[in-house]
């Protein structure tokens, strides 16, 4: 058989299997074997792009947003840290979203509850306060707090000052699954049932009520709000008295304290030191991450597919590492991060995977 031959025959199959291709297109039929590599590739192939938002940068859209629009009219008055290649899905990552909230002196921010789980991290002022089930917790700058899936919650400020928190939920992720629900309260705040601290004491101490076996809140962890005095005290302790994690620092997990896993079903939590003078080794996992910096400056260099970028952060700034991106910290003052992710997702699927590489290429 000749090449003339060889190709008449390569050509007539093509045309055949484009016409397979049209004929079964009208019954909503496709091709596997043309999908295939797309559908499952060699490793993570997320669109999503690492990116930076510096505090200083982005705090006066926060001030004038405070000024053009109250935090009643808004509901929440938060600007979202969108992926630069997400554009107009409001998610920082394929799961999660992540955004800037603002609550001024005096202010409510109406009571309502969704499916969807949400975190607070505390950035900038206090003296506002979150209350979630009729128990109230006042704000302080490095506090983490939980607002468990359809759990009645308002915000409000006795403040004399603007406070800023960081707002990460699970939206993407809920709305993949189609399974998204949200109710508006009658009343703009919830009657406070139960005195500040209440959850923490039942559930804060390395204790439990006795005869308490199952969280009230569900998946969820029975403590909603975890300070940021105790996590930096735990911190400070393991950097001193223990050895240093050559790609981490000294980093720590928030827990769900019936369960020992993550204090909510989709997302982890997590507070970092990065130790003065630190050079961290390069990892990766297929969890997206995002972080928010406490306090302290430093910078991180992520690299995927060849490309290289490097975050100088300081304090309140926020960043993403998106899924397989491999990532290096280090720091020459020394600082503190907060970060939370897809993870335990990742773990109850079976998929979860992380490489600590040993060298840095």
């Amino acid at each position: 058989m000749d090449k003339t031959t060889i190709s008449t025959n390569t050509a007539s199959q093509n045309d055949v299997r484009e016409q397979l291709y049209k004929d079964m297109a009208p019954h909503h039929l496709t091709p596997l074997w043309r999908e295939l590599h797309a559908l499952v590739p060699q490793q993570p192939n997320t669109p999503c792009v690492a990116a930076h938002w510096k505090y200083e940068q982005i705090r006066p859209y926060l001030m004038r947003a405070g000024e053009v629009i109250t935090a009643e009219e808004a509901v929440r008055r938060v600007l979202i840290l969108e992926n630069p290649a997400l554009k107009g899905q409001s998610a920082i990552t394929q799961a999660l979203y992540a955004g800037l909230q603002l609550i001024m002196p005096s202010e409510i921010a109406p009571n309502h509850r969704h499916t969807q789980s949400a975190l607070r991290f505390i950035v900038e002022g206090s003296g506002a306060f979150t209350a979630v089930n009729g128990e109230r917790t006042t704000m302080r700058p490095g506090d983490f707090i939980i607002t468990p899936s359809m759990t009645w919650h308002d915000h409000g400020s006795d403040a004399s000052e603007p406070v800023v928190w960081l707002d990460g939920l699970d939206i993407p992720l809920i709305r993949y699954l189609d399974a998204g629900f949200a109710e508006n309260a009658s009343e703009k705040s919830q009657t406070v049932t139960r005195p500040e601290g209440t959850s923490f004491a039942q559930f804060g101490y390395n204790m439990a009520p006795v005869r308490t076996y199952d969280s009230p809140l569900g998946q969820t962890s029975p403590i909603f709000s975890y300070p940021y005095d105790k996590s930096r005290e735990a911190l400070h302790i393991l950097e001193t008295t223990q050895p240093i994690d050559a790609w981490d620092g000294v980093k720590l997990r928030y827990i769900n304290p019936l369960t020992g896993g993550a204090p909510m079903p989709t997302m982890a939590t997590f507070m970092q030191r990065i130790p003065a003078g630190f050079e961290g080794l390069p990892y990766r996992q297929t969890d997206g991450a995002i972080f928010s910096v406490v306090e302290g400056s430093g910078s991180v260099q992520i690299e995927h597919k060849g490309e290289k970028v490097q975050f100088d952060f300081s304090p309140r700034d926020h960043f993403v590492i998106p899924s397989w991106h491999t990532a290096r910290f280090s720091s020459t003052s020394g600082c503190v991060l907060f970060s939370y992710s897809d993870r335990p997702v990742h773990q109850a699927l079976g998929i979860h995977k992380e490489e600590r590489l040993n060298h840095v290429e």
